[in-house]
């Protein structure tokens, strides 16, 4: 109990959430770091996510994809990359954002297609048996009825961004995981679970709030026959 406690007490110093390293510049940091490594990816994922769900081809080489890019290292793969390129430690930015896009196309991409395959196919045919055009069965059917599903996979992609995102710090970026990285140093064991506390908050209060928006973007229709 005596380590929860010294980190309640370091959480609700007035003097930790205050200046360039408070909690509260900390926070927006991490928030900002994840962010970018969740924009950078949506740019490959849903592209991709979209065209293989749309065609209804290579589902299963995306989900293979998917599963290899999860079971990476983030931590040596962040190493090897700062050793390895060019401006990888001068620009520890850089070597950062690879390794948290690689871990956020997975989930995202997943998702999408997920989304896509959770349509049923007689909507799809019925759709363009009236006449529908494919950009329009993209639009106005598959989108849609996908987005729940789609959503979700965006959950779990900021989740584990969130998550993950502690270890930028390894290299010298700010972030939450500068609590963890910088007491350990001093062992400073209060700072490093008050930090590890905030982190965990930080992912659930995001992950609610997405989980209503999600809520928010399913139909109707689909709320009955998920509750019958």
């Amino acid at each position: 109990m005596q380590p929860l406690i010294d980190a309640f007490a370091y959480l609700t110093a007035p003097s930790h959430w205050a200046g360039s390293t408070g909690f509260g510049i900390r926070i927006l940091e991490h928030l900002g770091y994840a962010g970018l490594a969740v924009l950078a990816a949506a740019m490959i994922a849903v592209p991709a996510g979209v065209a293989v769900g749309h065609s209804r081809r290579g589902a299963k080489a995306v989900v293979a994809v998917a599963g290899a890019l999860r079971a990476l290292p983030e931590l040596g793969v962040l190493t090897w990359l700062a050793i390895s390129l060019p401006r990888g430690i001068s620009w520890p930015i850089v070597p950062s954002v690879i390794v948290l896009v690689l871990l956020a196309v997975a989930p995202l991409l997943a998702g999408i297609v997920a989304g896509f395959d959770s349509v049923e196919r007689d909507v799809v045919l019925s759709a363009r048996a009236a006449g529908y055009s494919e950009s329009q069965i993209l639009r106005d059917v598959e989108l849609p009825l996908a987005a729940p599903v789609m959503l979700g996979g965006l959950r779990s992609c900021v989740v584990q961004v969130l998550a993950t995102a502690t270890v930028v710090a390894y290299i010298g970026l700010g972030g939450l995981g500068r609590y963890l990285i910088d007491g350990l140093a001093v062992q400073d064991y209060a700072r490093m679970v008050a930090g590890a506390i905030v982190v965990t908050l930080l992912a659930l209060v995001v992950d609610l709030l997405l989980a209503g928006v999600q809520r928010w973007v399913t139909p109707k229709g689909l709320n009955v026959k998920e509750n019958a």
